[in-house]
């Protein structure tokens, strides 16, 4: 149950009532939007639809205001109604409501917070398809794990959700991957051969090398670079795909951009556009018209060599989703596709095929900090922090927590020293603690002989401490966040969300206490079950992040 989009219906069908009966002037009704008061002393939802009305109904908004909340039917959830000043309809909760939502929680359990916006339809994320020429990197798991955490709040949505990685696994960089493993394969058995400035250099590629002179032996002196190159990009994609599970990734789609050129949709996607009208020849090399469509100049397709420049084969990608029948594509970038994402879609558009079911996500760097100094990083010179190196360092749930806690136009100094405190400085360890005190009072609860059980039938009512009820309207507010993360595709609210409730946790759990001999049973076994929700409720948080949610720390 979505609260605000509720009152949204109760406030118009009471505008309508209010027209009829003549309390307001008949006039076609604006958008009607409940929001959150500033003041929180105010209520918890405000109606400031009157002032919006004040012009097309010729009244007073504060006296447009007191008509509709004169109209209003009260739903049960709702405990009071009131006007105020110059025109908002603010809307409180009921307290015997809020307490009966410790019950909702547990019964809901992992469902907690769905609803509906995407129910029947289909949504693709695509995110990190980093390069098969190396380890996944930091800048690479950003993307990782915003796209994971916004697949998962667009399930909670309602959507069917495919998690998509695409393998460049065509083209100079596999060239240049190749040269370097037969390189180090040929230093492996002893010739005098060095690697030129443009080949990869990690050790990763020692290793691999490695890896098929102890398989092989001298026999592959002669074999050609496609077969170092094919080895190695197959070798490094099963790498990645064991170091993203570590972060709690796993993509239900592989596309591999191979693939486009063996089913012919990269010849099929330049003979469109050709057809269409948008290519040229100039100097042996094929143009796309992108210029038509706003771009400041036009692109090269195919270069004067026959090889098709990078963005021909992603537009073939994109026709590809097209024609799956996704009624969304989210597609996220780094910050070195800020300026070629966009001519992408214009191939698309040019191909004929509306690019509005496509939201480009783009996101800026990470800076990463350790020991007070920055950490310098380059794939192809192999200076770098793999992602499992980081994942050893500071654990998976520090990587997920930190990728998302800003937005994705915003860059990130990842402080690894922060990343592993164990103090309420670091939000990670914060917003877990408040999961394992919960689980610490069911231990202490049950380690004193009492039923774990004992709590089913609690009179919820006595749970009037203003903590406890304010942590419950902060409950409420998830459904909220994930469609406000579903339409905006930014998955760092959920972080915001999860700190002010673990904050808000920390202080009910001070204050309110459950073992402690001063409490009367029946109070007792009511704040048992207001903290087993809190636990329940935490730990649905924590996997919308893709985190853990420990039993101790």
């Amino acid at each position: 149950m979505q609260i605000n989009h509720e009152l949204e219906a109760v406030s118009i069908t009471a505008i309508t009532a209010a027209q009829k009966s003549g309390a307001l002037p008949v006039f076609e009704l604006p958008a009607v939007q409940i929001e959150r008061p500033r003041d929180p002393s105010k209520g918890d939802y405000a109606l400031p639809a009157a002032m919006q009305m004040a012009r097309l109904a010729r009244m007073n908004p504060l006296k447009i205001a007191q008509a509709i909340a004169d109209h209003i039917e009260q739903p049960e959830y709702i405990g009071e109604v009131t006007v105020a000043p110059p025109g908002f309809i603010n809307f409180r909760l009921s307290t015997a409501w809020l307490q009966a939502e410790v019950g909702r929680i547990l019964t809901v359990g992992d469902a907690y917070g769905r609803f509906n916006l995407g129910s029947g339809k289909k949504a693709q994320v695509e995110c990190v398809s980093a390069n098969p020429t190396g380890p996944i990197t930091l800048g690479r798991t950003r993307g990782g794990v915003m796209g994971d955490t916004l697949a998962r709040v667009m399930r909670a949505a309602g959507y069917e959700v495919d998690l998509e990685y695409y393998y460049n696994d065509a083209g100079r960089q596999i060239t240049l991957l190749g040269e370097a493993v037969r390189i180090r394969y040929l230093q492996e058995v002893g010739q005098d051969v060095d690697l030129g400035a443009d080949h990869y250099q990690g050790d990763y590629i020692i290793s691999i090398a490695q890896e098929i002179h102890a398989a092989h032996g001298d026999a592959l002196v002669d074999a050609p670079v496609e077969f170092f190159g094919d080895y190695a990009k197959d070798r490094i994609a099963e790498s990645q795909k064991a170091s993203l599970k570590r972060i709690n990734i796993e993509f239900d789609v592989y596309f591999r951009e191979q693939s486009l050129y063996e089913s012919g949709k990269v010849d099929e996607v330049i003979a469109i556009l050709e057809k269409n009208g948008y290519v040229y020849t100039q100097d042996g090399a094929k143009w796309f018209r992108s210029t038509e469509f706003g771009d400041d100049q036009d692109r090269v397709l195919v270069k004067e060599t026959g090889e098709p420049t990078y963005r021909t084969p992603d537009m073939a990608y994109h026709l590809d989703k097209f024609q799956r029948g996704y009624d969304l594509v989210i597609d996220f970038f780094g910050p070195d596709h800020h300026a070629t994402a966009p001519q992408v879609l214009m191939g698309v558009r040019a191909l004929g095929y509306d690019t509005d079911f496509v939201q480009t996500i783009l996101h800026q760097i990470i800076s990463l900090v350790k020991d007070g100094r920055y950490v310098k990083m380059s794939t192809r010179r192999g200076t770098y922090i793999t992602l499992d190196e980081l994942v050893d360092e500071v654990g998976s749930d520090a990587i997920r927590y930190f990728m998302i806690s800003r937005s994705g136009n915003s860059q990130i100094e990842f402080d690894m020293d922060l990343a592993v405190e164990q103090s309420d400085k670091n939000p990670v360890y914060y917003i877990q603690n408040a999961h394992v005190r919960c689980a610490g009072i069911l231990r202490k609860w049950a380690a004193a002989g009492y039923d774990l059980d004992a709590d089913m039938d609690a009179d919820l009512s006595l749970l009037t401490n203003p903590r406890e009820l304010s942590f419950l309207r902060k409950s409420i507010e998830l459904s909220e966040v994930l469609e406000k993360i579903a339409t905006t595709f930014e998955p760092h609210h959920i972080t915001f969300y999860a700190y002010d409730l673990a904050s808000m946790f920390h202080t009910t759990y001070e204050e309110c206490r459950v073992l402690h001999e001063s409490v009367p049973e029946p109070l007792r076994l009511a704040r048992l079950r207001f903290y087993k929700a809190a636990k329940q409720l935490f730990a649905r948080v924590l996997d919308l992040m893709g985190m853990s949610a420990p039993e101790v720390m």
